[in-house]
């Protein structure tokens, strides 16, 4: 990238605020620039990759905190294993066929047998494995007939639970494709049709998706913190939306037209919606800047709760309510004080990369999210890059500081930290871009510094960045769902496969242990409340 000419040194007596202006509106432009630059060179790579060759290397993310960890001892013990000495890679393996290989020629005479040197060589077994279920016919004297049954597992399937599992094990875990998978198991002699596979990855799922859907009540049962997370997900050729909550226990998705504030509401509800106006709805309102006469109609005419959407914009309109704004301020709300009514912990944290839908109830910022804009800053010259890389310094040491103050806390240090906060993001530097950027933070102190009151909750918002990270990987893969059973159970899966991931469960083995209709493996919702009473890790 073709580097800019780079402004001269202004010295004091000379910023005039005329020249201030300019010098800002001159960055601006330089920024308009190299991000021109920028997504032209991202065209260059793309036409690259169409033609064999090898696009431009991009520079790696911030590490901002992986680089802030001060417990080096600790995090270079969870890399050596267990044991003074090596361990046997094949000692806990089990042994399914043992064979005797002889000599290839006689032992020699006198030679004395010392028994065997074991070599244990791992396998897999692909092949078809048909079953032929012989059902006895009998007839009594009456004329009836009885016939022997199949087990559950089997009936009304051509496919045992082995094979189903695996479907959905290969299209939900690994993001093998439809067309993918049926090519291999024709090849592996499955005499299976494309319009089956489909049947088998989204009909008849609801035991699946009533576990999901009672994840996320379990998840916000035993809660005192979230993270939250969005991204792209289409859906019959048009732009949508998913949205992840979780945390160390859970993680749940669910794809919907809009990431509005109001959808995000309404997820959190997790099932039934209700709209009820309560005293913390009408403070909501009364900060987003609802008329107080408004408020009060809200307030008098709203005598219990309403359990459905037509219902509530009836009584808005019955009361008058009709301009969009007010009715998404009332509605917004409404629902905030039917999750209250409901039970929603009212010391939830919720913690977001500072999207605007997700900022209700007691909210946090992600560090990482908030240093990433300081990181992408796009300085012109010496002066610039120095004060970037300065601010960048004080913020990661203030992030290291916090991380340790998470571990001890100490609320004598709270107005230290504080103090800290202040004096890095309301300093002035000479690069007027970075001073905006500082600014714009500093309006989110509180947020940013919740840590300091709720030692509980995390920093970042990596975790939904992880677990969100999957859902785009098969969005790329596979592009979007057609019908919306198929969201459904996209949306389904991904939480299930995370879930299971965060509380040790082999997803392979839940999956085989529902189709199978096992069930040895207890609900993943009942398990989720079982460490949370217990506090012990998943």
């Amino acid at each position: 990238m073709k580097k800019l000419d780079e402004l001269p040194h202004i010295y004091a007596e000379e910023a005039t605020p005329l020249v201030k202006k300019l010098v800002t509106i001159i960055e601006s432009l330089q920024e308009r620039i190299q991000c021109l630059e920028s997504n032209l060179q991202e065209m260059r790579d793309e036409i690259a990759i169409l033609k064999g060759e090898k696009p431009k290397p991009k520079f790696k993310s911030s590490k901002m905190d992986e680089n802030t960890n001060t417990n080096d001892d600790d995090n270079d013990q969870t890399l050596k294993r267990p044991g003074s000495g090596k361990r046997s890679k094949t000692l806990e393996l089990t042994i399914h066929e043992e064979r005797v290989v002889p000599l290839e020629e006689p032992a020699p005479p006198g030679a004395r047998f010392k028994g065997y040197r074991d070599v244990v060589v791992q396998g897999l077994v692909i092949k078809a494995h048909n079953v032929r279920y012989r059902l006895e016919c009998w007839q009594t004297l009456e004329g009836n007939l009885l016939t022997g049954k199949l087990p559950e597992s089997l009936q009304g399937h051509h496919f045992d639970p082995v094979l189903r599992s695996y479907i959905l094990y290969q299209h939900n875990h690994c993001h093998v494709t439809q067309p993918l998978l049926l090519e291999q198991l024709r090849e592996w002699e499955i005499d299976i049709s494309a319009g089956q596979i489909d049947a088998l990855l989204s009909a008849g799922k609801e035991v699946f998706h009533n576990e999901k859907n009672e994840l996320l009540v379990a998840g916000l049962e035993v809660s005192r913190s979230i993270t939250v997370d969005d991204s792209g997900a289409r859906h019959q050729g048009k732009n949508g939306y998913v949205t992840q909550i979780g945390n160390d226990l859970f993680a749940w998705f669910a794809s919907t037209g809009s990431k509005s504030r109001i959808n995000f509401l309404e997820q959190l509800h997790a099932g039934s919606i209700t709209y009820h106006v309560t005293d913390e709805a009408l403070f909501y309102m009364k900060e987003q800047g609802l008329t107080a006469t408004m408020r009060q109609q809200l307030q008098l005419q709203t005598t219990s709760e309403i359990s459905t959407h037509k219902g509530w914009q009836t009584h808005l309109e019955e009361l008058g309510i009709k301009g969009e704004r007010h009715i998404r301020i009332a509605t917004e709300g409404a629902l905030i004080g039917g999750l209250l009514e409901k039970g929603l912990n009212r010391d939830l944290a919720i913690i977001s990369d500072g999207a605007g839908q997700f900022a209700i109830l007691l909210h946090a910022l992600c560090w990482i999210h908030a240093e990433r804009l300081i990181h992408k800053l796009i300085p012109v010259n010496d002066e610039q890059r120095e004060a970037v890389a300065h601010v960048r310094d004080q913020i990661w040491k203030l992030y290291a500081d916090l991380k340790v103050y998470k571990e001890r806390p100490d609320t004598s240090l709270i107005s230290e930290f504080e103090s800290r906060f202040t004096a890095i993001f309301t300093q002035i530097t000479v690069y007027e871009t970075l001073n905006q950027t500082l600014k714009r933070l500093n309006r989110h102190k509180d947020e940013l510094l919740l840590v300091l009151h709720r030692p509980d909750i995390p920093l970042h918002t990596n975790g939904s960045e992880t677990d969100i990270r999957d859902f785009v990987k098969k969005r790329k893969i596979s592009g979007g769902t057609r019908s919306d059973l198929g969201r459904q159970c996209r949306d389904t899966f991904a939480s299930l496969k995370k879930t299971c991931r965060k509380l040790g469960i082999s997803f392979w083995q839940y999956l085989l242990d529902r189709v199978s209709l096992n069930n040895t493996i207890p609900p993943l919702p009942n398990i989720i409340r079982n460490i949370s009473i217990s506090g012990a890790s998943p």
